[in-house]
């Protein structure tokens, strides 16, 4: 008796620390009472839960994107940085209504505002592959790739043989993968690519014992970089499925957005890409001319103007957030929001409700059957109050919409790799291009309308009427959705 007495206080002792840790570390108050429910009401498994997913080792400055030690050289470059982002402001009248966003993404994480950009929509596997692998084969200096997903099949391959023909040739390839979403190319494609020449590594090698911390903080960009003047971004992997063949009907049809960006827009991709390969290769690679060209170098002179959100769990702020909800607020007419996985949080939620009542036309689409039926159900508990407030739901039905896209008016367009979730708002290592262009916008405006005439429009009053069990498994589920 006596022992099990001073093992019951040694727990209880445990259990205060943790908490007071968990209210100390966690910024999210809707995380910190998450954890500390599952703590207090799940003995044992609560904490070493919190211990391997809850704890964001990466504040422990373990990863930095800093590439410039020398700090006068770093505040010249800032400047420079500036006096470009404030002229782009100034000649392009597009900016004029979304300047705030602007300045607020070059304040929180110096990214430069770009003019003179070529941007163009990529729709699906299908249109973006065939344009990627022409780019790759043209690569005359270096190539960097930054991937979550990156499959050993008949796509993966495609692009593994171009990337070897390029080594061969003497072009610098480097390659970055997540080592969870990229699991399947560990042990035969990469030792191939490297074999040829291919430098790669993986962002955050999973070991044993930091196995859940590391799972759970994962490198989600898809980046391509191509002679520091071509790169794609967007929520397109590298994988079969996200290729739609004619007359394939056996296959789920894979719905998705990406871009490509010829001109000065290139360059903060490439400052994310050099950083993240910096912390995984443990390697000191310096802002060169060859990585960054000068403005003037470029060939293409489009008109777009873009920049460039990206953050992380190493971040201070919530940059992609923060830039979502700016574009949401800007917006005096027309919302588009495309996501495959909704469980926006408060902030974001109120955000939508604040809007939708604003007279501005919110529309969401989201998938009809989404891969993981918990976040289904999170999702579809926030449902009740958008369709209150006047937001319209949309659910995807001609397959798997997976694509991440954000229209404010025709004013800005946001294609990334965020979801609108937690995992991506705070977990997960996110980037989003921001393109500033009428042109742009009402390209996916026009793409977000014909994907909803294969959607089913959520009508309000029969949604009330569901089932209350179901109402009922779906406030459970959004309990848990900080923890997802």
């Amino acid at each position: 008796m006596t022992w099990l007495l001073l093992s019951e206080i040694v727990y209880v002792l445990i259990l205060i620390m943790v908490c007071l840790r968990i209210i100390y570390d966690t910024r999210s108050h809707v995380k910190t009472l998450a954890y500390l429910l599952l703590v207090v009401f799940v003995p044992f498994f609560g904490i070493f839960f919190y211990f391997s997913f809850g704890i964001n080792y990466q504040k422990r400055k373990i990863y930095t994107k800093k590439l410039v030690q020398d700090t006068d050289l770093s505040k010249k470059l800032q400047n420079d940085i500036l006096q470009y982002s404030m002229d782009t402001l100034a000649q392009s009248p597009e900016l004029q209504n979304a300047k705030e966003l602007a300045v607020l993404l070059f304040r929180d994480i110096k990214s430069p505002l770009t003019g003179n950009n070529k941007v163009k929509v990529l729709i699906n596997g299908e249109n973006k592959f065939p344009e990627v692998i022409e780019v790759l084969r043209n690569a005359k200096n270096h190539i960097h790739i930054e991937y979550y997903i990156y499959e050993d099949d008949q796509i993966g391959q495609a692009l593994e043989e171009v990337l070897i023909q390029k080594a061969k040739e003497g072009v610098q390839v480097r390659f970055i993968y997540d080592d969870f979403g990229s699991r399947s190319i560990r042990r035969k494609l990469v030792p191939r690519l490297r074999k040829a020449g291919v430098k790669a590594f993986p962002f955050h090698k999973i070991i044993f014992l930091l196995f859940a911390n590391r799972l759970n903080y994962r490198n989600h960009r898809k980046i391509i970089v191509v002679d520091g003047k071509i790169a794609f971004v967007g929520g397109i992997n590298i994988s079969d499925r996200y290729i739609n063949e004619p007359g394939d009907g056996k296959k789920v049809f894979w719905r998705d957005t990406h871009l490509r960006i010829d001109g000065p827009g290139v360059h903060y991709l490439q400052y994310l890409f050099l950083g993240d390969w910096n912390f995984c290769a443990q390697k000191k690679l310096q802002p060169t001319m060859e990585f960054f060209p000068p403005i003037g170098s470029f060939p293409v002179k489009g008109r777009q103007v873009v920049q460039i959100a990206a953050s992380g769990p190493d971040s201070d702020l919530p940059t992609v957030l923060f830039s979502m909800i700016q574009a949401i607020n800007l917006a005096t007419d027309e919302i588009l929001i495309t996501t495959p996985y909704f469980i926006p949080g408060e902030t974001m939620l109120n955000a939508l409700i604040i809007a939708a009542l604003g007279g501005v036309s919110v529309k969401l689409l989201v998938p009809g059957k989404s891969d993981s039926r918990l976040v289904n159900a999170a999702a579809k508990s926030y449902y009740d109050e958008l369709l209150e407030a006047g937001v319209e739901i949309y659910l995807y039905k001609k397959g798997f919409v997976h694509a991440k896209t954000l229209v404010s008016d025709d004013k800005i367009a946001i294609v990334g790799t965020a979801n609108m979730d937690f995992r991506s708002f705070d977990l997960n290592f996110e980037v989003n291009a921001m393109v500033y262009s009428k042109e742009t916008a009402e390209e996916l405006r026009k793409v977000f309308y014909e994907d909803i005439k294969d959607a089913e429009k959520i009508d309000s009053v029969a949604w009330k009427e569901r089932p209350k069990y179901r109402q009922f498994l779906e406030k459970i589920a959004r309990l848990l959705s900080p923890l997802l």
